[in-house]
């Protein structure tokens, strides 16, 4: 049993650097945020009457 735990404990060790640090993720997600911010400013600067379509929904 405990080879078994050897195994799988040094065969998930490489998949260890595929995961980002957290400081890494939140520089990421803040990165995210600012390139969705300035994409929807962008459309709605080109359709200035979309968020009037969008509010009229019901």
């Amino acid at each position: 049993m405990l080879e078994l735990l050897f195994t799988a404990a040094f065969a998930a060790a490489p998949l260890i650097l595929y995961i980002p640090p957290i400081r890494s993720l939140n520089l990421f997600v803040e990165a995210m945020e600012l390139l969705l911010l300035d994409a929807v400013s962008y459309v709605f600067s080109i359709f200035p009457r979309l968020p009037l379509a969008a509010a009229s929904r019901p």
